[in-house]
């Protein structure tokens, strides 16, 4: 490495705040909730917390709709609240990056306001209006894009022939990022809270900062409402470098830890490219291609047998993220977000929650890179069984698709189930913390109903008390990853997949004076795997005996090694 970013010592965490803790038992998560859980975060090991969003918000899309930059939800407390935190965590040597929606506003926001009632007023080119197409006594959109919602990423203002843009929600209008107002206006927000002593952003929707302005048709087949997702029109496009460069520029603290959230198909070059360690704008980039490799995302009709971790696309996708950004960009790691379900429904397993829990901590953990735990999994929080199409309401996306899929004919229980497995939802149940009401979270409720599994040993009270508990290997794994020793060996030592077509096994290598070598059974079944190294101590390992003669593996349920190894193969 030419030289060593400050977060590259770090193990993340990610809170999404409404869920996490309820201090006043309003059944909304809030800044004094994770305030009183600092302690147990430092102590579980981690030093870098990725908030998600807590600025003012009608909350269509639960804070990322935001309606002021300047202020804080008041679900969520005060900005004395925010002050606090940061320098509660700072005193604990925990880093805090917040996120920060780029890519569009609320409709309530002051801006779209102003758009709307003059449009002559500069504000009206912070946004994108076009005119619809007369066709005879209707109306059409601009043209036949669709967004993220499922939707035509057009909305009519008023009985005008003004049409404004949104990827996303109807009340979430797209900001015009070739607009140098709006770039200035945005920083001008990021400096306020590093200013305040924030040390960076994620950075959402980074990849949708710029769009086709020819704003022509799509040619691609469409659906039967005549709309289709061309994410090309409105993904990473090479205009968005230009803006973050300019973003970058206008910044109050070089060492800003700048995340940003690429999904739409991003390639390894492009994110090497924006995350450069020397000319790139931003520090790390976000993609999903291993969030979903399972063959689980969307289509209602798959059959449960179609749904099984691809493991040997898991390792093609991690290898080839590695060998093109390494030598040039830090990578971020992370199994899943709140825009997903629970990794452990993903590529785990509830039959065996504690061993797939801590394999897939410790395959992700001694990867290259600065590692983000999502909330809850240091317990083993999955999936809910929720019963009914309505308990999913919480997310303006879900009920888009739910009313699009009744349309379809398809029926609330064949919904639900699917739902189950897919929605993002999955991910914002609240925060287990004990066997109290609401698992500890609220007196109250929350938004999203809570996942009955915490009655169950899937909390922080019981796992605290189990020496064997998912909760107690993470921290000890965590702490692990710290060790600077191993944390020079994994971000330094060549990094090499083994065995690439083994269809069950993940294991990879980390080349160097010291050798480290990850194994991890991916099934639920038995399974064999070729050793030929000399094992000169076993760091990690989630079964109590160890299977290995004539230089073979025999591996149970998602049994995983971290092995530090001799051996010149």
């Amino acid at each position: 490495m030419k030289h060593k970013n400050w977060w590259t010592d770090c193990v993340g965490y990610v809170i999404y705040p409404q869920a996490y803790m309820d201090s006043n038992n309003d059944g909304f998560g809030d800044i004094q909730g994770i305030i009183s859980k600092l302690d147990y975060l430092r102590d579980l090991g981690i030093n870098l917390i990725w908030l998600c969003p807590i600025f003012a918000s009608p909350m269509e899309d639960n804070g990322y709709d935001v309606k002021d930059f300047y202020s804080i939800a008041p679900e969520f407390g005060t900005m004395d609240d925010l002050k606090a935190l940061i320098a509660g965590c700072h005193e604990r040597g925990i880093r805090l990056i917040l996120d920060l929606p780029l890519n569009e506003t609320s409709d309530e926001h002051p801006w779209f306001q102003m758009a709307i009632r003059d449009p002559e007023s500069k504000e009206r080119g912070y946004y994108f209006f076009r005119k619809g197409i007369r066709d005879g006594d209707n109306l059409n959109p601009p043209n036949n894009w669709m967004g993220y919602n499922g939707i035509s990423t057009w909305t009519r203002v008023g009985d005008t022939d003004d049409f404004y843009f949104h990827l996303f929600a109807v009340k979430q209008p797209d900001l015009d990022w070739s607009n140098p107002e709006v770039r200035q206006e945005m920083a001008h927000v990021a400096c306020f809270y590093l200013d305040m002593g924030v040390d960076g952003f994620r950075l959402d929707a980074m990849a949708h900062l710029s769009k086709d302005k020819s704003f022509s048709p799509s040619t691609l087949p469409t659906d039967s409402r005549g709309l289709v997702l061309d994410a090309p029109k409105f993904s990473n496009r090479p205009e968005v470098y230009d803006y973050l460069c300019d973003f970058r520029s206008k910044l109050s603290r070089p060492d800003a830890c700048l995340i940003g959230e690429a999904g739409g198909g991003i390639t390894p070059e492009q994110a090497a490219h924006v995350a450069d360690r020397e000319n790139g704008p931003i520090s790390m980039v976000f993609n999903f291609d291993t969030a979903w490799n399972n063959n689980g995302y969307g289509g209602i009709e798959k059959r449960p047998e179609e749904i099984r971790t691809d493991v040997i696309l898991l390792k093609h996708n991690f290898e080839r993220w590695y060998n093109i950004c390494s030598e040039h960009a830090d990578m971020p790691l992370y199994w899943c977000d709140h825009d997903h379900p629970r990794v452990l429904s993903q590529y785990g397993s509830t039959v065996f929650r504690n061993e797939s829990a801590k394999c897939l901590l410790t395959t992700l953990l001694f990867l290259y890179g600065t590692p983000f735990i999502y909330y809850g999994d240091e317990i083993g929080m999955s999936n809910v069984t929720y019963e009914k199409p309505e308990d999913f309401f919480s997310d303006s996306a879900q009920r888009s698709e739910i009313a699009n899929l009744r349309a379809a004919g398809y029926d609330d229980e064949r919904i639900t189930h699917y739902l189950n497995r897919a929605s993002r939802v999955n991910s914002r149940t609240p925060m287990q913390w004990d066997r109290g009401p609401n698992a500890g979270f609220s007196t109250k409720g929350s938004v999203n109903k809570v996942n009955m599994n915490y009655l169950q040993g899937v909390n922080v009270f019981d796992q605290m008390r189990d020496p064997w508990s998912i909760l107690n290997f993470y921290q000890y794994a965590i702490w692990k990853r710290r060790d600077p020793a191993i944390n020079r060996i994994v971000n330094e030592g060549k990094l090499e997949f083994l065995d690439h077509n083994n269809p069950d096994v993940i294991a990879y290598i980390h080349r160097g004076e010291e050798k480290l070598i990850v194994i991890s059974n991916f099934r639920e079944y038995d399974v064999s795997f070729d050793f030929y190294w000399q094992i000169s101590d076993v760091i990690l390992h989630n079964y109590d005996t160890v299977l290995l003669e004539n230089h073979v593996f025999h591996l149970r349920p998602f049994e995983s090694f971290l092995l530090k190894v001799r051996g010149n193969m």
